[in-house]
């Protein structure tokens, strides 16, 4: 898998990329076919007291690929609801990936007379 975690208008200190990384964890426990993992981290100013805090991912899996941001005033709050939000898009590529169709009993039935 490989990971890029990169900051505009802001510095990735070690302690902000060892929280992403923990976070990611629970999302690749889900789903271990995981390709490519971009992650951009950045701050908006909007006025002169308000600043938003932006965090992105883009998760590339086999066949598909999930873009999920957040914002929020705090960068690791920003980043909780972000995995959040992409644990849930991971759960559900997975389950639309699982084939489930059983054969129907009657067909079963049929097939052994």
């Amino acid at each position: 898998m490989n990971l890029t975690i990169s900051g505009h208008h802001l510095d990735v200190s070690p302690a902000l990329r060892e929280y992403v990384l923990t976070k990611l964890d629970r999302v690749t426990r889900h789903f271990d076919q995981v390709v490519d993992v971009n992650v951009l981290l950045s701050v908006e100013k909007l006025k002169e007291k308000e600043r938003r805090q932006k965090a992105e991912v883009t998760l590339h899996v086999k066949g598909r690929d999930i873009f999920v941001e957040q914002a929020h005033e705090d960068m690791y709050a920003a980043i909780d609801q972000l995995m959040d939000k992409l644990d849930r898009q991971v759960v559900r590529h997975k389950d639309r990936l699982q084939d489930h169709h059983h054969t129907a009993p009657k067909r079963l039935d049929a097939g052994m007379a």
